[in-house]
């Protein structure tokens, strides 16, 4: 039977395996435990993750002095894109701006009618060739907002410029007045002058515009009387919200034309004997030139005719005496109908 040899590091009490004893040559024993083996083997296992890492410095050794693999180089760093020249972008928008300031101070020194309609038509086709250079200008990158908002509101100026010009008929807003209200030639000086400050002049001469006017007659002005003689009288009651022109003709021809202010009632007398065909015209800002309101205009005229007559009888003598009124009344009898501005008597 084989004897062993008490583990020294085992608990007292706890089971022991015996292992086998060898004999020295000094006669001794000298035990061998099975858990020796498992060190050893745990150690090869260090001994080898370390030859590898050796191997690994040992190749990259060998790949500094020439030999061994190559070892990929790391591509080079890029450098950003330079920012486009600033002198040269200062001469994008001279280029682009120079014909529009020019053509805008021509609207400026145009009459009205056919010529300002001419130059703002130029200076409309100007502002669409200045957004169009910028769009495509080298810009700096300080610069990149403010030039994009400058096109744009470039782009919208020449529309804003050919829908402001007049037509030439009757209750047409002045272009100036209707630039007035337009937010593209804001826009545009707003953004050229941030360009400005940061050193791109950019500087524009924007139209010239005017605010909407107001201009009325005195209530019972004539705007153009004829000859009137008769004992005839018409009284106008005007109880619309805005002014109105009242205008008799006769055989196609005016016979008088008389201003009525809004919540008033004006009377003519005289009114020769005939049959007239009453007009009238209402709106905002009468323009005497034209005679013919420039804002929110109608024009109308009474579907019956106004017969005016005069006649002798004993003891005197009888006329006419008829009362229009320009708004809708409770139990009026008398219809209207639109009329072609173009058609509307002088």
């Amino acid at each position: 039977m084989t004897h062993g040899i008490p583990d020294p590091g085992a608990a007292p009490g706890s089971a022991q395996h015996s292992a086998p004893i060898f004999r020295a040559p000094s006669g001794r024993t000298t035990p061998f435990r099975a858990t020796t083996g498992q060190r050893l083997h745990r150690a090869a296992a260090i001994g080898a993750t370390l030859t590898l890492a050796l191997s690994l410095a040992a190749c990259s050794s060998d790949a500094d002095s020439g030999g061994g693999r190559p070892v990929a180089a790391a591509p080079p760093a890029t450098s950003p894109t330079p920012t486009a020249d600033p002198d040269r972008y200062r001469g994008a928008l001279t280029a682009a701006l120079g014909p529009l300031n020019n053509a805008l101070r021509t609207v400026d020194d145009a009459r009205d009618g056919k010529p300002l309609n001419t130059a703002l038509d130029v200076a409309a086709t100007k502002a669409d060739a200045a957004a169009d250079a910028l769009d495509t200008a080298e810009t700096p990158d300080d610069a990149m907002t403010g030039n994009g908002q400058l096109a744009a509101s470039l782009r919208a100026l020449g529309q804003d410029l050919r829908s402001a010009r007049g037509d030439g008929s009757r209750c047409a807003t002045s272009p100036r007045v209707e630039l007035r209200s337009a937010e593209s030639p804001e826009n545009a000086e707003e953004a050229a002058r941030a360009l400005t400050a940061l050193g791109y002049d950019a500087r524009l001469r924007l139209p010239r515009t005017e605010e909407a006017r107001h201009r009325r007659l005195a209530n019972g002005a004539f705007v153009r009387d004829g000859s009137r003689g008769g004992l005839g009288r018409l009284t106008v009651k005007n109880g619309t919200s805005s002014d109105a022109v009242v205008t008799l003709t006769r055989s196609g021809r005016t016979a008088f034309s008389v201003y009525v202010r809004k919540s008033s009632e004006a009377t003519v007398r005289s009114v020769n004997s005939g049959s007239y065909t009453v007009y009238f015209t209402t709106g905002e800002d009468w323009n005497g030139g034209k005679r013919s309101f420039t804002r929110e205009c109608s024009f109308e005229k009474f579907d019956d005719q106004a017969n005016f007559r005069t006649i002798r009888v004993a003891g005197g003598t009888q006329y006419t005496v008829l009362t229009f009124s320009l708004n809708k009344v409770a139990g009026g009898n008398a219809s209207t109908s639109q009329v072609p501005p173009g058609d509307f008597p002088s």
